[in-house]
């Protein structure tokens, strides 16, 4: 264990406590520290977790024959834990930490219907992932369970989902989706509201259900990378970065410094694309539509450069297991300079032109406010957790390269509302603009790609990387033959679509539009 990390002093409590764990960190699993206990045990370790200030980061199950063994990681101080436990496939049950960590309410669940791992005190006993495609008996994640399924002719309407109700006079529903009016993927929304004013919000997803954990096994190293680079597609880069650093670590390949910061560079340009998208959307859902063409058209333009540089507009599979498919020139890294120094200033100019809109900002202040608190609990992330006072980034609390070498400049607000969720992405355009400026001077010459070498069987790794809406966290383990046993990625919408349902409370209706802009939840990389 690493001195002066929190580890130490929160085994020791475990074991003053009376929960007997065992620490083993595997080479392929630095730098997280690794700890397995009994089942028994399991709700114990939340409860304790908490009282110690771990944040619950994500959770997982995987099934290992006779055994299903259930993971969740926690950070601390940019320090990271992985706790593990197993349950028999005869007798799956297990304690929830859903009581102590609101976020693991929804992965619970997925893991409930995906493995059939049964928690024990969960609040929330109700089908997540599965709606009513598998029958209750089935668990598609289990080994035994074919990844094209088992499709009934028809797959029955989902109507026995039970939302919760409101009554009273003048109290009143609406339903929202799952199929919406724009181009935006289905989710469903349900309101209780009196008036216009909203008393309650719940979401239910999973309706771009992909099967991107069971259809990643047995893929060879390569084809997880692209795979992974398509669990949420905006993010491609990031999700492929986390995938590729896990696989890796597993397989003992180190990528070229060059490959690494061309990396960096991808995720720089990644961010600043969406946020100059998010920003202009925002802003469009009040009806500001000089911002929403202005801010569309810088988001085009960066996107055609990264077409001229790497090949394709979101960079899709420019990140391969090793390091990168594709090299700059100088040419283009002197355009792509001016391009960020040219960025700067149009950004400037019309954030002002926004923020001294009275009309605009009139929408946007107090709107949709997310406290401090509720941020927490839900263990926010990204532009969501920054815009209330969580100051988190993996590049700058747990660096990893090229990220150990360059200076992130932090970006915090504190009101939690619309405003600040538009501030924070303003401000991380401008550093990202930074660190694009600083990767394009210091970029090291040499090889992009390192030979990639087969990893043993049961090897693991993780990666953990800061995508544009925060980090993201990728477990890999190999089978045989170099082929992938299990993969779980997890995308920060996990713990941002809960948000949108807390801080939707007592503003009216027609704001939902622009507060669930401003959150910018991906479908796609929750509904795996």
């Amino acid at each position: 264990m690493t001195a002066g990390m929190p580890f130490a002093p929160f085994l020791a409590r475990l074991a003053e406590v009376g929960v007997a764990v065992e620490t083993v960190t595997a080479p392929t699993l630095v730098p997280i520290q690794t700890i397995t206990l009994a089942n028994g045990d399991w709700g114990r370790l939340g409860r304790e977790a908490d009282d110690w200030g771990w944040r619950w980061a994500a959770g997982w199950g995987e099934d290992l024959g006779e055994t299903l063994r259930i993971n969740a990681c926690f950070e601390q101080a940019g320090a990271y834990l992985l706790a593990r436990t197993t349950v028999t496939r005869t007798h799956p049950m297990l304690p929830s930490h859903t009581p102590y960590y609101p976020v693991a309410d929804r992965p619970e669940r997925h893991t409930q219907d995906m493995f059939g791992v049964a928690f024990s005190d969960h609040p929330d006993a109700r089908r997540w992932t599965r709606h009513r495609a598998w029958k209750s008996s089935e668990y598609p994640l289990r080994r035994d369970f074919p990844a094209a399924g088992r499709p009934p002719d028809t797959t029955p309407a989902d109507h026995q989902y039970k939302f919760f109700s409101a009554h009273g006079s003048g109290v009143y529903e609406i339903p929202v989706g799952p199929v919406h009016a724009g181009i935006i993927e289905p989710g469903h929304f349900r309101f209780q509201a009196v008036g216009e004013t909203v008393l309650n919000l719940e979401a239910h997803l999973g309706y771009t259900h992909k099967g991107v954990e069971k259809i990643a096994e047995c893929r060879d190293a390569d084809g997880l990378a692209r795979l992974a680079g398509r669990v949420s597609g905006d993010s491609t880069v990031a999700h492929a970065w986390a995938a590729c650093m896990a696989m890796e670590r597993a397989a003992g390949v180190q990528p070229p410094p060059r490959a690494v910061w061309l990396r960096a560079l991808m995720s720089e340009r990644e961010r600043v694309a969406n946020h100059l998208g998010d920003i202009g959307a925002i802003v469009n859902d009040v009806g500001f539509a000089f911002g929403f063409y202005q801010f569309g058209r810088l988001r085009e333009t960066w996107q055609r450069a990264s077409m001229t540089a790497f090949g394709h507009r979101f960079m899709m599979d420019r990140l391969v297991p090793g390091g990168v498919a594709v090299d700059l020139d100088n040419a283009r890294i002197t355009a792509m300079r001016d391009e960020a120094a040219a960025l700067r200033q149009q950004v400037s100019k019309l954030m002002t032109i926004l923020y001294d809109s009275p009309s605009l900002t009139n929408r946007l202040l107090t709107t949709g406010i997310l406290t401090p608190e509720q941020a927490s609990a839900l263990g926010c992330m990204g532009y969501v957790g920054r815009a209330s006072s969580l100051y988190f980034d993996v590049r700058r609390d747990a660096p990893y390269p090229p990220y150990d070498r360059l200076k992130v400049n932090g970006v915090l607000h504190h009101s939690g509302d619309v405003n600040a969720r538009v501030r924070v992405r303003h401000e991380e355009i401008i550093a990202s603009l930074d660190l694009i400026q600083a990767l394009l001077a210091g970029m090291p010459g040499g090889a992009i790609h390192s030979e990639w070498q087969t990893p043993a069987e049961g090897s693991e790794g993780i990666g953990i990387v800061e995508g544009w809406r925060g980090e993201i966290i990728s477990y890999a383990r190999f089978g045989g033959g170099g082929r992938i046993a299990r993969f779980f990625p997890r995308d920060p919408s996990w713990t941002t679509w809960p948000a949108l349902e807390v801080l939707i409370h007592d503003n009216i209706v027609p704001d939902f539009p622009v507060c669930n802009k401003s959150v910018n939840g991906s479908y796609s990389g929750n509904d795996l």
